[in-house]
Order: C-alpha cells, then sequence, then structure tokens
C-alpha cells in the first residue's frame, strides 16, 4: 500500500460513517481522591505523572449542563469512544478539571483502543486525541508496520503543576493536555517515543514521525524530543487552540 506523506493523515479505502448521536445518557462518575502535583519517579525507573484525578475541593460540583460540554459529550458518544463524564471540581489555585471525561477506550476503524495511565481530560481535547488516535495513529501503524493499534501508553493528563521553569500554570492543570510515551500494537510490539524516535528501526523512526505530524493538525499545542531534552521521551498534546508544533 502506498505511504502518504507525513504530514497527512493516512486515508483507507472504505472509511466506515458514524451515526449521528441523537441523545447521549450521561452517567454520573463520583469524584477522585485528593491531586497532587509534579513528577515522581515510577518503580521502573520513568517519569510519573501524579496529580492524574479530580481535585477534591468545597466547590466540586456536578457533571457539566453548560451547552457546550454537553455537545462534546454527545458526539464523543456518536464516535464510538467509551467515557464517563466527570463532576466538575476546583483544587489549588489555577487548577481545575471543568467539562472532562474519563476516557475507558478509544474508537478505530476497525476496534476500539486501549488507553494506559490517563486521567481526567476535558472533552474537547479527548476529542481530538480519538480522533489522532483514529485517523493517524492506527492507520500509520497498519500502513507502516503491517499491524494495527491495541494500546496507547500515556505518562497523566491532569496534574496540578506550573510549565516547567516558570510561575505559570500548565495545560495539565486544566486537564487539556495530554503526555503520550508509547504505542502498542496488536502483533505484541511496542513503540516508544524515548526508546524509538532515534534509535528504533527505519520503519519505527517514520511510525513516530507521521503520528507527530498528525497531531499537529488535531491539537494546538503538539512538543516531542526535537522541542527539548524534558520531552524527548513524550509527545505532549495540548488543547485545540493554536498552532504550535515542534
Amino acid at each position: 500500500m502506498k505511504r502518504t506523506l507525513a504530514n497527512q493523515d493516512l486515508p483507507l479505502s472504505r472509511e466506515p460513517s458514524l451515526a449521528v448521536a441523537t441523545r447521549v445518557i450521561i452517567l454520573t462518575a463520583s469524584a477522585a481522591a485528593l491531586a497532587g502535583c509534579g513528577i515522581l519517579p515510577s518503580s521502573n525507573g520513568s517519569p510519573s505523572r501524579t496529580g492524574s484525578k479530580p481535585p477534591v475541593s468545597s466547590t466540586q460540583g456536578d457533571i457539566s449542563n453548560r451547552a457546550a460540554d454537553r455537545t462534546c459529550f454527545a458526539q464523543l458518544s456518536a464516535s464510538g469512544v467509551r467515557f464517563d463524564p466527570l463532576p466538575d471540581a476546583y483544587g489549588a489555585p489555577g487548577c481545575s478539571t471543568l467539562g472532562t471525561v474519563q476516557l475507558s477506550a478509544l474508537a478505530g476503524d476497525r476496534s476500539r483502543f486501549g488507553i494506559s495511565n490517563i486521567g481526567p481530560v476535558q472533552c474537547r481535547t479527548a476529542s481530538a486525541f480519538n480522533g489522532w488516535a483514529r485517523f493517524g495513529v492506527d492507520r500509520a501503524a497498519r500502513q507502516i508496520l503491517g499491524s494495527g493499534l491495541e494500546r496507547i501508553e500515556t505518562m497523566g493528563s491532569y496534574s496540578c503543576r506550573n510549565v516547567a521553569g516558570t510561575s505559570r500554570r500548565s495545560a495539565h492543570a486544566r486537564a487539556e493536555a495530554i503526555d503520550i510515551s508509547g504505542f502498542v500494537l496488536k502483533d505484541g510490539r511496542r513503540i516508544s517515543v524515548q526508546g524509538d524516535w532515534s534509535r528504533g528501526s527505519a520503519a519505527e523512526r517514520e511510525f513516530l514521525r507521521v503520528v507527530h505530524k498528525s497531531a499537529c493538525k488535531r491539537f494546538g499545542t503538539v512538543l516531542g524530543p526535537d522541542y527539548n531534552r524534558a520531552h524527548e521521551d513524550h509527545f505532549h498534546v495540548e488543547g485545540t487552540d493554536g498552532s504550535f508544533c515542534r
């Protein structure tokens, strides 16, 4: 099969149409435990983001009833994503989870994909994430590596923290960003950003660059190993506004 240019999503000859949802049943999810801030080493030595659960606060509310969030929840459901809407919550100053969802599976052309280590994600970011997984990652995996996507591995989403070296809150503090560390294929292979961006096979390196460029079409900010050393082990994908891709 002919490969598509790196700055394009990879098409298939047939793409199943999505049924338009006429309504979505929103299930109430209980608020999770107190969220922390920062990065701690995990048992295998790789970074593990803390604060992935919704913040607990005296101002914790119900699941969002804002029109934009209701529309986003309905569209996400229509796309085949499995998720639970989460109650709005405020944590430390500048930290909140408003209009967020807890993802359990993303939707593809042929199957659903798992997601590891992910917490609350703002709905619009979750929608961009699902589109990228389906049209960018899975199709690239099949065309370049010969096997479909099974799971996306992340280093978390919500985290009450600042941008490194600044006093400015990170997009993670609003659950608008996801850090992606690797991809597991249906044939069992694992492609990691840290291990394969520079040292993988030619096909693995091509795959990672194709999915990075594809992410730049769907997210407002995308940072990877070529940006700085802090991102040598993951792709940071953030929001849908803006156009910063490195």
